[in-house]
């Protein structure tokens, strides 16, 4: 077994075709390509990426057509779950290639167990609904997936963050049903990382002892505007994403990356040593 496993994890595309602008303000297309580039850049390469929602801007076909045309360079594998901006029946149709596309339901879960660690794809969408639920069905169907491998590290990965960021608009339309999420990872404390997208920003804090993660967006992302009556604003702040690095010694650590061409990297030390 690998003694460890990196999940590059980016979130919020909101792709929009025909060249068409989200909000009229941002090629969220090219944004993307722009981080499958630099995906297939990384060294050391990630072993998996993680879609975390709203791969699309209004679930449309065509918006997913886009999707896998640029998804067809990623040169790593990948997952995805539905986000508030996607279609569950479009997003199937998008995935139908892909070896963990769950068996047809009402919700998108789906579930990978035979790698290092255990991942496990949660649908907290509710139809033409911007927040999330964890409702009590899928209650019953996570806790009987954490039951399968109660002494395997897991990741849980849901669109819909299971806290308040401090962002009014945005904590309007969390997930509901938190408390019966916090219930559930109390008894299964192998879920080590909750992943997250919808606020297009990275905030982290933690839920019952486990660490949530929310990822920064492809593009645009969400004001950091902590006033509870501030307006639905966003900016063009540098897109990004996250690593999450588990080794099997030294557990998860998490690192934020700006998507980007920065130039090469530079040496500290010459041979005389911490360069003057």
């Amino acid at each position: 077994m690998k003694d460890q496993f990196v999940i590059a994890q980016i979130s919020d595309l909101h792709i929009k075709a025909h060249s068409k602008l989200s909000y009229k303000k941002v090629d969220t297309l090219q944004a993307f390509k722009h981080c499958i580039t630099y995906l297939n850049e990384l060294t050391p390469r990630p072993d998996l990426v993680a879609i975390t929602g709203d791969l699309t801007d209004f679930g449309r076909s065509d918006e997913y057509d886009a999707f896998k045309e640029v998804i067809a360079s990623l040169k790593l594998p990948w997952v995805a779950i539905a986000g508030n901006h996607d279609d569950r029946t479009n997003l199937r149709s998008a995935c139908q290639d892909q070896p963990w596309l769950p068996p047809e339901s009402v919700f998108f879960n789906w579930s990978i167990d035979h790698l290092p660690i255990q991942i496990i794809g949660l649908d907290s969408t509710v139809p033409q609904k911007p927040w999330g639920e964890f409702c009590e069905k899928q209650q019953q169907w996570l806790e009987h997936t954490l039951s399968q491998h109660p002494n395997k590290p897991t990741v849980l990965m849901l669109h819909h963050h299971p806290f308040l960021s401090g962002i009014g608009h945005m904590d309007a339309q969390n997930l509901r049903g938190i408390t019966r999420l916090e219930s559930t990872l109390k008894k299964h404390p192998q879920v080590q990382r909750v992943l997250c997208g919808h606020l297009h920003r990275f905030i982290t804090t933690t839920l019952a002892g486990t660490t949530v993660c929310s990822a920064p967006g492809t593009s645009h992302q969400v004001a950091a505007d902590f006033r509870l009556d501030g307006p639905a604003h966003f900016s063009l702040e540098p897109a990004g994403m996250l690593l999450h690095r588990w080794h099997i010694a030294h557990g998860f650590t998490t690192h934020y990356l700006n998507i980007g061409n920065y130039g090469p990297t530079y040496p500290f030390y010459d041979a005389n040593g911490l360069i003057d």
